[in-house]
C-alpha cells in the first residue's frame, strides 16, 4: 500500500514538472467561498419531513435574544426534534436523537455541526460557542453565520452513563449520531433557505473534538473543513490511564476521606504543583529565547527538566517547598505512558508544563476520578465489554470511588477493545477514527483540518494528538501541512484556562483556508484578562499584560522570542 501510495505521489510530481519545466508542489482543489442568503420563513419549517425525524418546533428567535463577548446574536430560526425514536430491547429505556438546529436570518452560506463534550446525553445551545474550542470566543459561530446544529448524540441526561448497556445508544455516542444527523440537518437548511448549503464544517472540543476527528475519517465527503480542539482520540485508552494513576495518588494523599471521597488532591495541592510548575519554568522557560513564564519549546523541555533533580525532595514534613520520594513517583507516572505489567503501552506520555497549577488539571487528575465519577462510570458501563451489570455503581459515589482506588489495568483495559454478546463493536472501533492517517478522500476534495490542544490537558494528552500528526505527515510523504496543521496552546489546559493565551479564533483560520486557500502558518492567540469580553480567565499570572498575545505555531514549530515587547506576538516567530 505505501509503494502504491508512493507511486501515486510520484506520478503527480511528474505531471507538475512536465507543466511548468520544474520541480512544483503537486495542487490541491481550491474550494469556493460560501454565498450569502436570506431566510424568508421560519415557522414553515415545522411541516419539514425527512426519515425517522420528528420536528418538535421552530420558532423565531429575535435579535439580541442571545448574546456573546456583550455583543447580541441575530435573528435566526430556533428548531428543534427528534430522530430514530425507538424503545431499546435491552434496558426498556426509549431513546431518541435530540437535536436542535439555529439557522440565521442573514445566512453565510455555511454549516457548522458543533459536537459537544463529556458524554453528551445534553442538547447544548446550537451557537458555535465554547463547545467548538477556545477560551471565550468573541465571535461564536451563529454570529458568523453559520446554520448551526447541536445534539445529545443519542441518549439523555437521565441515560448517563448507563445508556452504555444498550449497544445501539453506544454507537450513535460514538459516531453514528454525527453519521444520521448530517444529511437532515443539510436537507433541512436546502428547506429553508431553498438551496444547500455552499460550505460545511464540523467543529468541537474534547468529546466534540473526538466527534470532529472520527467524522474526518469516517464521513470524508460530508465537510470541507474539521476542527478539533483537545481531542481524545484515543479517548478509552486516556480514561484507562487516568484510572490506572488513581491508586498512586491515593497512596500519598494526605488526607484520606472528604465528604465520604478519597481527597486525591491532597496528594499534590497546589502549593506544591506550584512548587513543580516553578521549576520546569526554571529549567524551561528561556528555551524559546525569553523568560516569560511560558514554556513554547516543549520538546526540549523534556530533557532539560529532570523531575528527581529539579524539585527538591523532602528530608522531613511537607511543606510545601519540597516533594517526597513518593509523591514524585506518583508524578513521574502521572506524566510517563501508562503501562499493563506485560509492558504494554496503554496510553500517551505527557509533556511538561507549567500550567498544572491551574484547577482543570487537578479536576482531571484527581476529581474525575473519584469525584464527579466521570472516568469510572465511563469505563465501567460505556467503554467496556460487557459493560458493568450491577447498575447501582452509577449513583453510589463511595463505590466509584473504590473502584477507581482498586483500578486494575490488567484486567480492565483489555475490555476496551473486546466484544462480547450483543456488543459487536468494542469502545476503541467506537468511539476513535478508523484509520486515522488515511485521509485522502479528505484531502483530495479540498477539505482541510486543524487541530489545537492544550499543553497542560489534564486528561487528553498533547503529546498523542503530535503522534496522530508525525503518523500523517509519513503517511502524506512529508506534505501533511497542505491539508492539516496542528497547533499547540502553551498553558492551557483542556480546551482552555491556565496562565496561557487561551482566547483564538480557529474557526475563521479554517474558513479562510477551505474557502481562500490561505494556510494558517500561524493563529494569534490572547490573554482574557482584566476587562476581556469573552470573559475573564482567573488563572493568569499577575506580571502577564491582560493583552498578551502569542503566535500559535504549525507543529513541529514554536514560537520563538526574536525582538521587541514580550506582550505582543510580533516579538516571536514561528521556528524550530
Amino acid at each position: 500500500m505505501m509503494k502504491q501510495r508512493s507511486a501515486a505521489w510520484a506520478a503527480v510530481w511528474a505531471l507538475g514538472l512536465a507543466g511548468c519545466g520544474g520541480l512544483s508542489e503537486p495542487q490541491l482543489p481550491q474550494l469556493t467561498p460560501a454565498q450569502a442568503s436570506t431566510l424568508a420563513n421560519c415557522s414553515s419549517l415545522t411541516g419539514f419531513s425527512f426519515a425517522a425525524t420528528t420536528i418538535a418546533s421552530a420558532t423565531v428567535v429575535a435579535s439580541g435574544t442571545l448574546t456573546n463577548a456583550g455583543q447580541p446574536v441575530g435573528e435566526h430560526c430556533l428548531v428543534t426534534g427528534t430522530m430514530n425514536q425507538r424503545v431499546s430491547a435491552v434496558d426498556g429505556q426509549s431513546y431518541a436523537i435530540g437535536f436542535q438546529m439555529r439557522l440565521p436570518k442573514d445566512w453565510s452560506g455555511r454549516f457548522l455541526y458543533q459536537g459537544n463534550g463529556g458524554t453528551d446525553g445534553v442538547i447544548s445551545a446550537a451557537d458555535g460557542g465554547l463547545s467548538i474550542g477556545s477560551g471565550g470566543l468573541l465571535r461564536n459561530g451563529l454570529q458568523m453565520g453559520f446554520a448551526v446544529i447541536s445534539s445529545d448524540a443519542g441518549h439523555n441526561a437521565a441515560q448517563n452513563p448507563l445508556f452504555g448497556l444498550d449497544p445501539q445508544a453506544r454507537l450513535d455516542y460514538g459516531y453514528q449520531a454525527v453519521g444520521t444527523l448530517t444529511p437532515m440537518a443539510k436537507a433541512l437548511i436546502k428547506a429553508a433557505y431553498g438551496r444547500d448549503a455552499d460550505r460545511s464544517y464540523i467543529a468541537g472540543t474534547s468529546n466534540g473534538g473526538r466527534h470532529a476527528f472520527v467524522a474526518a475519517a469516517r464521513y470524508p465527503t460530508a465537510y470541507d473543513g474539521v476542527l478539533a480542539n483537545s481531542p481524545g482520540i484515543n479517548l478509552p485508552r486516556a480514561a484507562s490511564a487516568n484510572l490506572a494513576t488513581v491508586r498512586f495518588w491515593d497512596a500519598v494523599a494526605t488526607t484520606k476521606v472528604v465528604n465520604g471521597q478519597p481527597d486525591l488532591e491532597s496528594a499534590l495541592p497546589v502549593a506544591e504543583r506550584r512548587l513543580v510548575a516553578n521549576a520546569m519554568l526554571a529549567k524551561c522557560d528561556l528555551l524559546d529565547g525569553i523568560a516569560d513564564g511560558m514554556v513554547h519549546d516543549a520538546d526540549a523541555c523534556r530533557t532539560a527538566f529532570d523531575l528527581n533533580r529539579d524539585v527538591p525532595t523532602c528530608t522531613g514534613a511537607r511543606d510545601g517547598t519540597c516533594l517526597t520520594a513518593d509523591q514524585k513517583t506518583a508524578v513521574a507516572r502521572a506524566y510517563a505512558s501508562a503501562r499493563t505489567t506485560s509492558g504494554d503501552t496503554v496510553y500517551s506520555t505527557f509533556p511538561f508544563d507549567p500550567g498544572l497549577v491551574q484547577t482543570g488539571w487537578a479536576d482531571w487528575k484527581f476529581r474525575s476520578s473519584v469525584g464527579n465519577t466521570r472516568n469510572p462510570v465511563s469505563m465501567a458501563y460505556i467503554f467496556s465489554s460487557p459493560p458493568m451489570t450491577d447498575v447501582t455503581m452509577a449513583s453510589d459515589r463511595t463505590r466509584t470511588a473504590a473502584y477507581a482506588v482498586n483500578f486494575n489495568l490488567d484486567t480492565e483495559y483489555p475490555k476496551i477493545f473486546a466484544t462480547s454478546g450483543i456488543y459487536t463493536e468494542a469502545s476503541m472501533s467506537f468511539m476513535t477514527a478508523p484509520n486515522p492517517t488515511k485521509l485522502d478522500t479528505l484531502r483530495d476534495r479540498g477539505a482541510k483540518m486543524i487541530v489545537v490542544h492544550g499543553m497542560a490537558d489534564g486528561i487528553f494528552s498533547p503529546d498523542d494528538t503530535a503522534a496522530w500528526y508525525r503518523a500523517l505527515d509519513v503517511a502524506n510523504d512529508g506534505r501533511a501541512d497542505r491539508f492539516a496543521r496542528y497547533f499547540q496552546v502553551p498553558g492551557m489546559g483542556h480546551s482552555r484556562g491556565g496562565p496561557s493565551t487561551d482566547q483564538y479564533d480557529a474557526l475563521q483560520a479554517l474558513i479562510n483556508w477551505v474557502e481562500k486557500g490561505q494556510a494558517p502558518d500561524k493563529i494569534i492567540a490572547s490573554a482574557r484578562g482584566t476587562g476581556n469580553a469573552g470573559g475573564v480567565n482567573a488563572e493568569l499570572p499577575s506580571d502577564w499584560s491582560p493583552t498578551r498575545t502569542r503566535p500559535l505555531c504549525p507543529y513541529p514549530l514554536v514560537a520563538r522570542y526574536r525582538s521587541g515587547d514580550k506582550e505582543v506576538e510580533s516579538s516571536f516567530a514561528c521556528a524550530k
